[in-house]
């Protein structure tokens, strides 16, 4: 349970935020730079939260790599929306590549602590 609300806070921060300045709970009508504004939030947050819980000892759980999947199908959706509009992705392609490189870390170094 708190890993839920530690890894919820920067999804409620990124939405509280998405409503204040652009008055939308809805991510993906955004355009690219309003976009990258507020997946970079998500992901920097989740990030935050989970070297917070590693600074914390806490091992990763499926909480963990389900925040982390659906941050990341976030961007694949907004990518192919990009794509189908005929519109630039190269930074959310960038980020999105970047994050698969950190959470296939984090993910190998969980399965080899549970081999051992």
């Amino acid at each position: 349970m708190k890993k839920l609300i530690i890894h919820s806070v920067p999804v409620v921060i990124g939405f509280i935020w998405l409503m204040t300045v652009y008055l939308t709970f809805n991510p993906v009508i955004l355009k690219g730079p309003d976009f990258l504004k507020f997946y970079v939030i998500l992901v920097l947050g989740f990030y935050a939260s989970f070297f917070m819980l590693n600074s914390l000892k806490e091992t990763i759980s499926g909480t963990t790599i389900y925040f982390a999947g659906f941050i990341f199908l976030l961007g694949i959706i907004k990518l192919i929306r990009g794509f189908l509009l005929g519109k630039p992705v190269g930074f959310l392609v960038m980020i999105l590549i970047a994050e698969c490189i950190v959470t296939l870390i984090f993910i190998s170094g969980h399965v080899n602590e549970k081999i051992k």
